[in-house]
């Protein structure tokens, strides 16, 4: 079983229908015992980061993802939790990933969205995509590259498309949105 992280974000049933089409049985949940015995975890997002940590917080789920074995994943907001910090709210983060979320400096349209392709891809969440290959993004922050950036984007200035640590795994943008190429790199990581 898949278990999909109800939090204060949405978009968990949009993921929901990703993974089903993929073959694959998903509970949307914020119950501790079912994350910590579920297959994998995806933290979807699409909301604010400050609001969204107080509901983890409040519920304890902070800690518990901190401290889950099996391969999760973090989906734009849910990536941006992984981290340090977000300047969104000025919000300490989970600390899974060592690297800042920053706001985009207003020198081009921001939010980022729309589709963008990759300056570079590696790891098991890529196999079988290219670089050149489109994604759906929509942000307003990023995450800075670091040692464990997985998939660089440029818009404005080059900012972590995916992460990777240990079991932890995220993607700046929707993988839910993007096409066949998303739905390549959300069935790498169900697969692993």
């Amino acid at each position: 079983m898949i278990a999909i992280l109800k939090y204060n974000a949405g978009n968990s049933l949009s993921v929901e229908n990703a993974v089903k089409r993929l073959g694959y049985e998903s509970v949307i949940t914020d119950d501790p015992d079912v994350l910590k015995n579920a297959e994998k975890v995806i933290l979807p997002g699409v909301g604010e980061a400050a609001s969204a940590m107080e509901y983890l917080k409040e519920k304890g789920l902070d800690e518990v993802i901190k401290n889950l074995t099996q391969p999760v994943l973090g989906i734009c907001l849910g990536m941006q939790l992984l981290c340090e910090s977000s300047e969104e709210g000025d919000t300490e983060t989970l600390r899974i990933f060592k690297t800042k979320v920053k706001k985009f400096p207003p020198e081009d349209l921001v939010p980022h969205t729309g589709w963008n392709n990759f300056t570079s891809v590696k790891g098991k969440l890529f196999e079988n995509v290219e670089t050149d290959e489109n994604c759906y993004f929509v942000h307003s922050y990023y995450a800075e590259p670091s040692e464990e950036t997985v998939a660089v984007t440029d818009y404005i200035l080059p900012f972590s498309a995916a992460l990777q640590k240990d079991n932890f795994y995220a993607t700046q943008f929707h993988p839910e949105k993007s096409a066949a190429t998303g739905m390549q790199i959300l069935k790498n990581f169900l697969s692993l």
